[in-house]
């Protein structure tokens, strides 16, 4: 029997930049929903991307003095490191660069246009560069973007424009007759009382200000604009054909079940993108679902706020699963979630090393303890095993009900009720106690098998949230993960099995003090390196003529030996080979240098200056040295090797 196909998508990320923990929960949410539905048994291709063309893009290359195409390039391999190290199990990764896309693009901008749905006009409105979006007066907010609060600028150009007003009341009945199309309902309520009963005003769909884009073939001073551009990703990337030579692939996963969306996109995905549909005569999506964003403790992550998680940071201190555990049950359905350093620690050792950890940890200790790692299932039962059994049991179909509506984070939550069920049963049965009766020793046999069935039946169930985890865990109880089938049943792992002799730990402990000392160390660090890029003003001093520098003689000096000066804090005695001579030359960098390091240094010296002496050890010269904002010192030295005593212009 052929499995149901099931077609989902992500937003595809903007390749402005790395993107933060709040962009990488959505490519995790959508992995996690594609992982239970693959569990469920139907065939589903997931896709992902990046959307890499725009005004924006142009601009960010040009201070990057390279091509948009190589700025691209580099921002789209960064995404896809993280959507991988993120353990993201996504079946394509479109680029809006790809050359099938851009060919499709074209095909259907001209499809359209010859449909009479796309016409030549004149815009003339406010422009937000960073949301590569037009808009009236009147819809700005306090003279700012509504939708990023950003300047917008005053822009009058020629475009082609798309008739939205043509389909609006088609779109209006669309989503009245199928209230599942727009999820939650609050995204719904919203679109149709600000946007579409008020009525719809024609869309821009190319631009002449800027080059960065998809040209139109009959019109090549136009590009395409960004959202026809990148909402139509989601048919090319599965073999949508303009002239109706569809692949394969399109033929059999559209229309889309689900496009996976952050709620400040879903204008662009429940209007704008329906409507290009309709006019292109192809079914809509199933459903879009707007989710919340998850914020920083201080309100929504931005570079300008200084308050940026990102994924790879997080991994670091915490491993993938933890992080992956975090995003998916800290976001609640509608509203926004939090992330904060704090909150990761909290989740880590309660949730993680606590809960779970602590409870597959201590029932293999227990197996081996008591029967050399042998688990038995002796069938010597009381009351409370079918309360544990009757919880387990129940899991998957409530998990299913929760990821039915896409309610992740309440799914996650029935999971680890199953584990605290555990913890419980666990204190209820009191192995060590039975422990202590040989009399009693096929009852803690048959308790220890109730806890290695229940627990494998747990990481089953975790298997789409927390891939690496659930394989650790079924690894170590020498099993493997149960079928969805499967999951209705209790008393599958096959008794006589032996549990691993020595247990790894799932998730360490971590102390809160410990883990923001080191992100302030390596906030610190970044903010560094982020200095010394941007470089720093000196005051300037009053200016001198070229004789007045030639009055100074600069040369390579080469150190042959240092050693620290007795009496001070702050002084280092070198003793600088330049040419034929050793001069001995004294210099206030010991808080920087250590005598064996600088010996060996080509480095450049002042060799006119005046002798003097510095707490009572003569210095023939100085050593050059530049100095940051935090007073620190760096050697000044030459590019390429020169000889000692070279002359310095």
């Amino acid at each position: 029997m052929s499995k149901i196909p099931f077609y989902m998508t992500t937003a595809i990320a903007y390749t402005s930049g790395k993107p933060h923990i709040g962009n990488t929960y959505e490519i995790v949410l959508a992995d996690s929903i594609a992982r239970f539905k693959r569990k469920e048994g139907y065939d589903v291709f997931f896709q992902t991307g990046t959307d890499e063309h725009g005004q924006k893009i142009e601009l960010k290359a040009a201070e990057a003095n390279i091509t948009p195409k190589e700025f691209v390039d580099n921002v789209a391999a960064e995404i896809k490191s993280i959507w991988d190290l993120m353990n993201t199990s996504y079946d394509k990764f479109i680029r809006t660069t790809d050359e099938d896309h851009e060919k499709q693009l074209k095909k259907i901008f001209l499809k359209l246009y010859q449909k009479g749905d796309i016409y030549k006009g004149h815009y003339e409105g406010m422009y937000c560069t960073p949301c590569e979006s037009f808009f009236t007066t009147s819809q700005l907010v306090d003279g700012k973007c509504p939708d990023c609060g950003r300047e917008c600028q005053p822009a009058k150009e020629e475009a082609y424009f798309f008739k939205m007003s043509k389909y609006a009341d088609r779109l209006i009945e669309h989503i009245n007759t199928h209230p599942e199309f727009i999820q939650p309902e609050s995204r719904k309520n919203e679109m149709m009382n600000n946007f579409l009963l008020p009525g719809l005003q024609d869309l821009c769909v190319t631009r002449t200000s800027f080059k960065w884009g998809v040209p139109v073939d009959f019109d090549d001073k136009h590009v395409i604009y960004v959202w026809l551009d990148a909402l139509t990703n989601y048919i090319t990337g599965i073999g949508y054909d303009a002239d109706g030579n569809h692949k394969e692939n399109f033929n059999k996963f559209w229309p889309a079940n689900l496009h996976l969306i952050g709620k400040d996109i879903i204008r662009f995905h429940t209007i704008y993108w329906p409507i290009f549909l309709m006019a292109l005569d192809l079914p809509l999506p199933k459903q879009i679902f707007g989710h919340p964003w998850l914020l920083q403790g201080d309100g929504k992550m931005s570079k300008s706020k200084g308050n940026v998680i990102y994924a790879d940071e997080l991994v670091e201190f915490f491993g993938v699963d933890a992080v992956r555990y975090f995003v998916l049950h800290e976001m609640p359905f509608e509203n926004d979630g939090v992330i904060t350093w704090e909150l990761m620690v909290e989740r880590m050792n309660s949730d993680l090393a606590n809960t779970l950890g602590n409870l597959v940890n201590r029932t293999i200790s227990m197996c081996n303890k008591y029967f050399d790692g042998v688990v038995t299932d002796a069938k010597v039962a009381e009351e409370v095993d079918e309360d544990l059994k009757k919880v387990v049991l129940e899991t998957k179909g409530k998990v299913c009900d929760k990821m039915a509506k896409l309610r992740v984070a309440d799914a996650m939550t029935e999971i680890f009720n199953l584990f605290k069920r555990c913890n419980k049963y666990i204190d209820e049965t009191m192995p060590w106690a039975l422990a202590k009766e040989e009399a009693k020793s096929d009852r803690l046999k048959t308790v220890l098998y109730n806890l290695v069935e229940s627990i494998t039946i747990g990481a089953s169930l975790l298997e789409s949230f927390m891939p690496e985890t659930a394989d650790n865990i079924v690894a170590q109880l020498n099993t493997t993960k149960r079928t969805m089938d499967e999951l209705d049943s209790y008393g599958l792992y096959p008794s006589g099995n032996k549990v691993v002799e020595t247990p790894t730990i799932l998730f360490a402990r971590l102390d809160v003090n410990e883990v923001l000392e080191k992100v302030e160390a390596k906030k610190e660090a970044a903010l560094k390196e982020e200095k010394a890029k941007e470089g720093m003003d000196v005051e300037a001093l009053e200016e001198i003529s070229i004789d007045d520098f030639a009055k100074v003689q600069l040369q390579v000096g080469e150190i042959i030996a240092c050693e620290e000066v007795k009496k001070s804090k702050k002084l280092l005695c070198s003793q600088v080979k330049i040419g034929s001579q050793v001069r001995q030359i004294v210099s206030g960098i010991k808080a920087h240098y250590s005598p064996e390091e600088m010996v060996g240094k080509k480095v450049v010296v002042v060799t006119n200056l005046k002798p003097a002496k510095l707490a009572g050890v003569l210095s023939e010269g100085m050593i050059l040295c530049a100095e940051n904002e935090a007073g620190e010192l760096a050697l000044v030295t030459t590019e390429k090797e020169m000889p000692s005593g070279a002359p310095i212009r």
